[in-house]
Formats: C-alpha cells, sequence, structure tokens
C-alpha cells in the first residue's frame, strides 16, 4: 500500500524546510506534533529530542554550519509496515561522496510524532574548522 497523499506531503515539507536551512525551521517545526520524538545520529550515538523545544533546537544546531550547496533529495518513498520511510541522498562539494540513509516517520492526525534518521553512507568529513 502507497503512502497516503497528505503523509507524502508532510515528507516533501520537511525535506523542503530543512533544504532550506534556518529559513526553513519555523515551516518545519509546523510539522511536528508538540510532543514529537525526534532521533537523530549526527553526534556519533543516537540522540533522542523530546518536544518542540528539544527538536528546534537540535535542528538549529544542524543548521549552524551546513554544508556548501548542500542539496537534500528524497529518493523514494514506502510504507515499512506502520511507519513511513523516506530514502534520501544529501550531496555537497565538501563531500568525498553523497550522505545516503532514510528517515523513519511516524505520522498522525497530519502531524510528524516520530521520526528517526538513520545514516547508512557517511562520506569522510574535512576536519572540523578548516574552511
Amino acid at each position: 500500500m502507497p503512502p497516503t497523499v497528505t503523509d507524502r506531503r508532510i515528507v516533501e515539507e520537511l525535506f523542503r524546510a530543512m533544504q532550506a536551512g534556518s529559513a526553513g525551521e519555523e515551516a518545519m517545526m509546523a510539522l511536528f506534533a508538540a510532543d514529537a520524538v525526534f532521533i537523530e545520529p549526527f553526534s556519533g550515538v543516537p540522540m533522542t529530542h523530546r518536544g518542540h523545544a528539544a527538536i528546534r533546537e537540535s535542528f538549529r544546531e544542524l543548521a549552524r554550519e551546513p554544508p556548501p550547496d548542500m542539496r537534500l533529495v528524497l529518493d523514494r518513498l514506502d510504507l515499512d509496515g506502520p511507519l513511513l520511510r523516506a530514502e534520501w541522498t544529501c550531496t555537497s562539494p565538501v563531500f568525498s561522496s553523497p550522505m545516503r540513509g532514510h528517515d523513519l516517520f511516524t505520522i498522525q492526525a497530519g502531524k510528524i510524532t516520530r521520526l528517526e534518521f538513520v545514516v547508512t553512507e557517511m562520506p569522510p568529513m574535512p576536519p572540523h574548522g578548516g574552511h
């Protein structure tokens, strides 16, 4: 069974807001339920953020030093049991190869209640601060 039109729209809107960086913050936050859970691996270990304030802060951290000319592409969207699975590719001139992964969404009543980022291919990163 394919994702609903509404669920696809929510995922696509999230990707557009993330691509926009800090300019997309309000649009992105409007997609989350007030008590949503966001799990991300970018500090090296999975971190769980609960509620709007914590989710907003985690995205601000991610947007603080975005890779230049970052491009985030939704490659595929499928239902995986009760979850939506969004496969993506992220590219930037500073990456030696694309970053790839998938996000697992739980969407209820038109809002994201749980989102987990899973990175499956991480390009070697340049040394921090080497601008």
